[in-house]
């Protein structure tokens, strides 16, 4: 899909990284640049397999990896001839750094007209909160995710998650193919600012027009859905399963199938507003209902009527299943120090473009730093000049 296009990835940690592992995954030619020495701080980040993080693991596939200080005149001067000849820069830096460092959008326009270059930070790069530091959860706390998210009664709960990285960084993915698009009829680059905090807020679903037109401030439900019902997690006999009940066809197919007609006629459950309205008596009713079989059998049952339904799998369950393992949804990575390593793969499937057969492993710090830097132009006395004084 991206094949010929150059991604010059200055970003470290999750978001950023998770967005340019995907531009990879579609193609792309992704060069990751690290500070010489330390690296990415994910690097160090756990669980360690071997001494290497496979959390950094994860992120990283398929790119390569070079060192370069790009603080220093030199290493900004070879950061400037790889992005002569790229089409995306990526970057998570926080606002004015790139500015203080020479790289400014001007700037960069004078050395390549058709660059690309995206920006993922906590607040974005003008607002009040330009100039606050962000995680995946101080923007889960601002953008209310947090507030809606548990039980009724219960504390604010964090999404299990990194919703708020990994939001931005599918934002930030979707920003740049659009901006590779809109290139090949303009024929210039663009800047592109995707905030951590405004995807939490894009991601609200339908909890700010319930709010704008109720005027009631939506709270957490636990499992179950703010507008239809049922369509929540019940106990089982053995276990949980989720029912979803999402028209009036599949809520009379779910009360015939489980023996249960009547509440089909029952008033207070015939249609999904009066479910809704009714929704704490009627999920005393299921309850009891649910617990009278296990989740498989009742699965069995609820797959013949078409009426949506799941087990609430555990980590390992998703790992086993047979669904997964034929959409090639868990990939194995033959890391040089770690070893074999099992990650999620890539969600997007193509016809013309196939799930490879194998990825490339996440690279080793400065693992590509000969052939990139060779590509430039320097010779092996040049780079061996610039490792001496921690330029790459």
């Amino acid at each position: 899909m991206l094949k010929g296009i150059r991604v010059i990835d200055l970003s470290r940690n999750l978001a950023a990284p998770y967005c340019t592992m995907l531009l990879g995954d579609l193609g792309a030619d992704v060069i990751k640049v690290e500070m010489p020495g330390a690296g990415d701080e994910a690097r160090g980040l756990s669980p360690m397999i071997n001494g290497e993080s496979g959390y950094f693991i994860s992120l990283n596939r398929g790119k390569k990896g070079i060192t370069l200080n790009i603080k220093d005149p030199r290493g900004k001067k070879l950061l400037e001839k790889l992005l002569a000849k790229a089409d995306v820069m990526v970057d998570n830096f926080r606002p004015g750094v790139l500015d203080r460092l020479g790289l400014t959008e001007e700037y960069l326009k004078k050395i390549n007209s058709r660059l690309i270059c995206a920006s993922l930070t906590g607040f974005g790069h003008y607002g009040p909160y330009r100039k606050k530091a962000a995680y995946d959860l101080v923007v889960q706390g601002y953008g209310g995710i947090m507030s809606i998210t548990g039980h009724v009664g219960g504390p604010p709960t964090r999404v299990g998650i990194s919703l708020g990285d990994l939001a931005a960084g599918l934002y930030l993915t979707v920003g740049i193919l659009g901006a590779l698009l809109s290139r090949q009829q303009s024929g210039n680059g663009d800047r592109i600012d995707v905030a951590m905090l405004d995807c939490q807020v894009a991601l609200l679903e339908n909890a700010i027009v319930r709010y704008m037109a109720s005027g009631k401030v939506p709270g957490p439900i636990g499992n179950r859905h703010p507008s239809i019902t049922p369509f929540e997690a019940f106990p089982s006999r053995d276990s949980y399963i989720v029912v979803c009940a999402g028209n009036e066809n599949q809520w009379e197919s779910y009360c015939r199938v489980i023996g249960h007609p009547e509440l089909i006629s029952d008033p207070r459950f015939a249609t999904n507003d009066s479910r809704n309205e009714h929704h704490d008596a009627l999920a005393v009713l299921l309850t009891e209902i649910m617990r009278e079989k296990t989740t498989q059998e009742w699965i069995a049952i609820l797959d013949q009527v078409g009426v949506p339904c799941a087990p609430v799998n555990s980590v390992d369950d998703v790992i086993e299943d047979e669904q997964i393992k034929a959409r090639q949804m868990i990939i194995s990575l033959n890391h040089p120090k770690a070893g074999e390593v099992h990650v999620s793969g890539c969600p997007i499937k193509s016809k013309e473009y196939p799930t490879p057969e194998t990825y490339k492993p996440s690279p080793l710090l400065g693992e590509d730093n000969r052939e990139i830097f060779r590509s430039l132009g320097l010779s092996d006395d040049e780079m061996a000049d610039l490792i001496r004084e921690k330029i790459i």
